[in-house]
């Protein structure tokens, strides 16, 4: 008998969770049939057998979280093992846009990824009475919990699973070792601001200017060792809201991009977050983290700095706010921003300097 491990799902990603088994026990497969999908905290990636043989016994569960190099399955000795095991296609949960497109009304069962449709089996619920919200009309993880919940009455508590799981870690992190402090000011952007202007394209020219300016907060700060390490380059991370949770991948090089550049970028990253197609390399080593918040509401905010980061900023929601003029009050359009800093690894001198040259940014009418 032998025994084969969770192999590692890429750059940074320690273990994942069983989401479903495409095998059981006694089962014969292939080499690189779908042997089973884990989730890590981004995707679903579905890992195939390493060899042709027959099951002996599948060594997790439904929802364990395994480490990567744990075994997670025995085969029976006398199949033939290949060379080695690649990791399946990264697949999002649901699957992507390029799915056929849903029909209106309810979904055939077969509108989920293999993940969900275990949830479903799990929860009870029939996924032909479900009208899917993810892309192209395919049915969500969200859709799944909510007809379990709505079916009982009342909504079960469940475990944070996947992106949310993350997120709550990261926080928790965050709040245990960073000591923030945060600057707010409003940028006065009448010169420039239409319905059509690119407000985040202009915000990431801004960020930039920043760190130029204050390169304290373009940094990693070690708060075991005391150290900080300036970052040659502005690697952006951008906070995407998605129904999973809270996403921020990272646009990279952002002071030597053009607009144009920029909004493909972002617009690609933002596709594929929404897609669960982002790769672990594009969630790796933002420097510095940008939260558009006001695009939903809000106005200022106190915002949370994942270590080794050192600062976050946020835009609030634009408004045309009166302002004294020759005799009669004028209205301008102002942009609240809010930039959260850790204390220890900056000055307040550190991030005035940094907010300065980011408004002055702004206010440029080009």
């Amino acid at each position: 008998m032998s025994s084969f491990s969770l192999p590692d799902l890429g750059e940074g990603l320690h273990e994942a969770e069983i989401v479903a088994w495409h095998v059981a026990a006694g089962d014969h497969v292939v080499a690189d049939q779908p042997l089973v999908s884990v989730e890590t905290e981004k995707a679903v990636v579905e890992v195939p057998s390493p060899r042709s043989g027959r099951v002996a016994r599948l060594l997790a569960g439904v929802h364990d979280r395994v480490k990567v190099g744990a075994p997670i399955v025995d085969f029976e000795d006398g199949g033939h093992a290949d060379a080695g095991t690649v990791v399946g296609e990264l697949y999002p949960t649901p699957r992507p846009a390029s799915a056929p497109p849903a029909p209106a009304g309810p979904n055939p069962p077969g509108a989920a990824a293999p993940a969900v449709r275990a949830l479903a089996r799990e929860r009870g619920v029939d996924l032909a009475r479900l009208i899917g919200h993810g892309p192209a009309g395919a049915i969500t993880r969200d859709d799944v919990e909510r007809e379990a919940a709505a079916s009982t009455g009342e909504g079960a508590a469940q475990p944070l699973r996947g992106v949310r799981r993350s997120m709550a870690l990261n926080m928790a992190r965050a709040h245990a070792e960073v000591v923030p402090a945060t600057l707010f000011d409003d940028a006065d952007i009448e010169s420039w601001w239409s319905a059509a202007a690119d407000v985040t394209v202009r915000l990431i020219r801004a960020i930039a200017a920043g760190c130029a300016a204050a390169p304290a907060l373009n940094a990693a700060f070690d708060g075991t060792t005391m150290t900080l390490r300036p970052l040659p380059r502005v690697d952006l991370g951008v906070a995407v809201d998605t129904a999973e949770g809270l996403i921020v991948p990272v646009l990279r090089d952002v002071g030597r991009r053009d607009p144009d550049d920029l909004r493909r970028g972002l617009d690609a990253l933002k596709l594929a977050v929404r897609a669960r197609t982002v790769s672990p390399a594009d969630l790796r080593g933002p420097s510095i983290t940008l939260s558009n918040f006001g695009t939903l509401a809000g106005r200022h905010a106190v915002l949370v700095i994942v270590p080794p980061q050192v600062a976050i900023i946020g835009a609030g929601r634009i408004v045309r706010q009166a302002v004294p003029g020759r005799g009669r009050a004028m209205f301008r359009h102002k942009l609240p921003l809010s930039l959260t800093f850790d204390h220890r690894a900056a000055t307040g001198g550190d991030a005035a300097r940094f907010l300065k040259a980011a408004i002055d940014d702004l206010q440029h009418r080009q």
